[in-house]
């Protein structure tokens, strides 16, 4: 029995919860793991994981070995990545999850520099704004915006994503142009929300400008779940919309959206790179995050100025 790669079938079980994820993200049959496992609880004499048809747990014995195995492969992977040959050439499959706009009109862009920089590391990009189980779905690392629900997920803050409200031309020609987050409660505005809160409904979001904020409960008739889904409900004229300024900014230098309201400042979201925990982070996820970083340094600048925010055309289309 090959007992370094039992420990690894063994860990990839316990982390992805079924024998089947575990295969799939070590690109080998079922049987193989299952085989590997069931040789490494003999050579053991303990069981290490209790197997329903719907499910598998960890017995007491198999947890206390899967911390000294994590650390066991953590180490070897430390060994193997601290070699200079692989520092200066990081090499594999690297998978990164990303929501669909950041990666559509950011990151997958931006790539033919990575690759040039990287050439030996095969990049997987899934591009999605559903949530992604990291070590489930065998993922290196994810991109996400918003304050973090999951603490046991290691963090680094690499941006912010500021986010303008907008509308277009001819929709402020017939509704009128506000000039005060006060006008979007008069009952004439609409304004296009999240399906957090359901068509028809108040819809309550926080406009700052200084000191000063105010909290506004404007009626919505048209919910969206997809950031893209809100910027082509706001170039459809059907309301007020808050984008992210990366997304709106070629929009606004055309023309075919005007920044509501541009004294007042709408949600600014914090940008993440994450990944699992209780693992040494490789070389090719490392020259990522640090790639990933710089990129969106420069793309997500400060909000727009006075004469951005006015809807007039700016040296270049992208902040």
């Amino acid at each position: 029995m090959d007992k370094l790669s039992a420990m690894r079938a063994f860990a990839r079980v316990v982390e992805a919860g079924t024998f089947t994820k575990a295969a799939d993200s070590l690109d080998v049959p079922k049987a193989q793991v299952t085989r590997l496992v069931q040789l490494l609880e003999a050579d053991l004499k303990t069981l290490l994981l209790n197997r329903t048809t719907r499910r598998v747990s960890v017995t007491p014995d198999g947890a206390a070995y899967y911390e000294r195995a994590v650390r066991v492969l953590e180490e070897i992977e430390e060994l193997e990545s601290s070699m200079s040959h692989a520092k200066l050439n990081p090499r594999g499959k690297l998978r990164v999850d990303a929501p669909s706009q950041i990666a559509n009109l950011i990151l997958i862009p931006a790539l033919p520099d990575f690759c040039a920089r990287y050439p030996d590391i095969q990049i997987d990009i899934g591009a999605s704004d559903r949530p992604v189980d990291i070590i489930g779905e065998n993922v290196d690392c994810v991109l996400r915006a918003g304050e973090l629900a999951d603490q046991s997920l290691v963090a680094r803050r690499i941006g912010d994503m500021h986010t303008v409200a907008c509308a277009t031309p001819e929709y402020l020609k017939r509704f009128g142009v506000p000039q005060h987050p006060s006008d979007l409660e008069d009952g004439r505005h609409r304004v296009v929300t999240y399906f957090t809160l359901l068509p028809g409904r108040a819809a309550t979001f926080l406009l700052q400008r200084g000191d000063e904020r105010y909290e506004v409960n404007a009626t919505s008739t048209v919910g969206v779940n997809d950031a893209g889904a809100m910027l082509a409900a706001g170039l459809a004229g059907l309301g007020i919309t808050r984008i992210a300024r990366f997304m709106a900014a070629p929009h606004l230098a055309a023309g075919s959206l005007q920044v509501v309201l541009p004294e007042w400042t709408t949600r600014v979201w914090p940008l993440y790179v994450v990944y699992p925990p209780n693992r040494h982070v490789s070389a090719k996820v490392r020259v990522f995050i640090e790639w990933a970083a710089s990129l969106f340094d420069r793309v997500l600048k400060t909000p727009p100025g006075p004469r951005e925010a006015s809807g007039r055309r700016v040296a270049g289309s992208m902040p």
